[in-house]
């Protein structure tokens, strides 16, 4: 798929693909149990949503064992990076639950132990 305007919206139109996203490009990297407690969505919800926004190429994956770890797509548009930056940082009340919710799971060490060990 293109990373067009519209492309690049439409992958952005859902609540959980777009906290998703602003969660990933605050945290640098997350995996799905990681937006799973966060988002407070099953699974097989978040791993969907996921799999939609690593088709649209605004991520990238890879695979540590049996984890997938989701990053935002380093070959973004720099138009697109510029967007989501500015959603994000401009609008921290949209992921402040978000947040708390993964930061109760402690640092990220200790997080990747005991949901992703």
């Amino acid at each position: 798929m293109t990373l067009d305007p519209i492309n690049f919206y439409k992958c952005l139109a859902d609540d959980t693909r777009l906290r998703a996203l602003m969660l990933i490009f605050l945290e640098q990297e997350l995996c799905v149990c990681e937006l799973v407690e966060a988002l407070q969505e099953s699974q097989p919800k978040i791993s969907r949503h996921l799999a939609q926004l690593r088709q649209c190429g605004l991520l990238t994956d890879r695979r540590q064992g049996q984890w997938v770890y989701y990053r935002i797509n380093e070959s973004l548009p720099e138009w697109a990076e510029l967007v989501l930056q500015i959603s994000t940082v401009e609008n921290p009340s949209y992921t402040e639950d978000d947040r708390a919710r993964l930061h109760s799971m402690g640092d990220r060490p200790a997080r990747m132990q005991s949901c992703c060990g």
